[in-house]
């Protein structure tokens, strides 16, 4: 097959699978992970749904791919705010702070990957997502230890529960909404933000002078 040929149909082809996944990404945020079905996938991505299927064969394919990518955009943003943070514990309420206000801004999408019930099959995809979050604040909180930030602690269940501050606090449908206004949505993510460095043993003034240091990702309408 001639070169420009070969790079045509592999242009067309990542055009496919980016088509593909930014279907399933929107009807994950729009009605949760059930909704993240090949033929909805298909018709929302414009192609058919054969074509769909030679990407992903099954359903469970699809959300594993998804989940995937979705933990990957998470886990760089998290990373590339503590990186530019000028200490380790500067870097962890930065990192504390973006897994917030990311799960803030996508608030549907990240209960659908994170938290929503789901079958069996599909946890333990979703287990790995929450793992791989808690991960990386685990690599932030004990640096921050090792640095005399922080008190000796078990630094992965201190990660474990900052995950799960972060669903019940700003990713749970029982929460109320916060109008899709941006100053009401940067204000709860500030305050869980702080509420969670207190946990970590961190002096409130010291917590509060990190959370007005900060630079929160951009607030969104939930989605």
């Amino acid at each position: 097959m001639p070169y420009r040929r070969t790079e045509r149909v592999v242009r067309n082809r990542n055009a496919r699978h980016a088509a593909i996944m930014a279907a399933a990404r929107h009807l994950a945020a729009e009605g949760g992970i059930g909704s993240v079905q090949i033929v909805p996938v298909a018709e929302r991505a414009g192609i058919a749904a054969g074509t769909v299927y030679r990407y992903f064969p099954a359903k469970l394919d699809l959300i594993a791919a998804l989940t995937a990518a979705q933990s990957e955009a998470e886990l760089a943003a998290l990373d590339r705010a503590a990186d530019a943070a000028p200490g380790p514990l500067s870097a962890l309420a930065a990192a504390v702070a973006t897994f917030a206000g990311r799960a803030a801004a996508h608030r549907r999408l990240v209960f659908a990957l994170l938290a929503e019930p789901v079958e069996a099959e599909l946890e333990p995809i979703r287990a790995r997502f929450r793992a791989a979050i808690a991960g990386a604040l685990t690599l932030r909180i004990r640096r921050a230890i090792a640095a005399d930030h922080l008190a000796d602690q078990d630094d992965a269940l201190a990660a474990s529960a900052l995950v799960g501050v972060v669903i019940g606090g700003l990713v749970e449908p029982r929460m109320p909404p916060a109008n899709g206004a941006a100053p009401a949505l940067r204000e709860r993510v500030q305050t869980l933000t702080l509420f969670m460095l207190r946990g970590l043993g961190i002096a409130d003034a010291r917590a509060r002078g990190l959370v007005l240091q900060m630079t929160l990702p951009p607030a969104e309408t939930p989605g």
